[in-house]
């Protein structure tokens, strides 16, 4: 999720006004957290409530001891925190939401709307984390998504991001991660270079993750991995942050990206991203 964090800082300043290079400050005063990062940490915050509402019903039924994973209600328990997590947060700190999205925040009953944007694969990181197999992650994928953006494509792209992310966690190299995606998701028959003059602004998953993924696949470091996704130009702080999750759970974050990232966000979400660190950590799961 960090990873997702940080390109959705370092692209936000960009979104606007696309620079098509890979030259430009990383972190400047400009730059700020936006709808990326804040419905990670929403999502992030739903797995943590999920995970101890489970354990606690376990506890007081005395029923025998089992994953939180495998009882009969996770995902649907998920799937109402989610909603619960996303809408608090939503409300709460302001950002330049998508009007549907910003209509579905402030409904008493919000129900899914059909959308096939890439806000489903920017917030969707951190669900490769928890997930001890490949039909669990996509479970876990369509499950957060589904509750705004359920139409096929709108899964499709989360679902993508999601696995790209939980294979480089499994030490996959860029061959297999690339044959996959080709295989069961998106042809990435063409290099940024050839894209980035005519790429435009645009916030489908169509033409956002496949952009993002080949971002990362083209990269040499997870520097140059956010350089590249900014460089495409169009919806850059999403394009960037869909690079950096996948892209930050298969090379090495340094800790002064990590610090000079998390200063920009407020001490309510800094406070849910260090929540979430120790969650990992304090159940075994894989770290970001």
């Amino acid at each position: 999720m960090l990873g997702a964090i940080i390109g959705d800082i370092v692209g936000s300043r960009f979104e606007f006004n696309n620079i098509k290079a890979k030259t430009f400050e990383f972190f400047s005063q400009d730059c700020e957290f936006t709808d990326d990062s804040i419905m990670s940490l929403a999502i992030a915050n739903a797995i943590m409530l999920t995970w101890q509402e489970i354990e606690n019903q376990s506890e007081s039924s005395h029923e025998t001891t089992q994953h939180p994973l495998d009882h009969p209600v996770f995902f649907q328990t998920l799937s109402i925190n989610t909603i619960k997590t996303m809408q608090d947060l939503g409300r709460r700190f302001q950002s330049s939401y998508g009007n549907h999205f910003l209509m579905w925040l402030q409904k008493s009953d919000p129900q899914p709307y059909n959308s096939y944007g890439n806000g489903s694969a920017m917030r969707i990181s951190p669900i490769a984390y928890i997930a001890r197999n490949e039909h669990e992650l996509l479970q876990l994928g369509e499950t957060v998504t589904a509750i705004t953006h359920n139409h096929p494509e709108g899964i499709k792209g989360a679902q993508a991001t999601a696995l790209a992310i939980y294979l480089a966690l499994q030490g996959c190299n860029k061959t297999v991660i690339r044959e996959r995606i080709i295989a069961e998701y998106y042809p990435l028959n063409f290099t940024i270079d050839e894209i980035r003059p005519t790429y435009q602004f645009d916030e489908s998953c169509q033409r956002t993750v496949p952009q993002a993924i080949q971002a990362f696949l083209e990269s040499e470091s997870f520097e140059d991995a956010i350089r590249i996704a900014v460089s495409v130009g169009g919806d850059t702080d999403t394009l960037a942050a869909i690079t950096g999750s996948i892209a930050g759970a298969y090379y090495t974050i340094s800790e002064a990206f990590e610090e000079q990232a998390l200063a920009y966000l407020e001490p309510e979400l800094f406070s849910l991203y260090n929540q979430w660190q120790d969650f990992l950590n304090s159940h075994d799961l894989s770290k970001d």
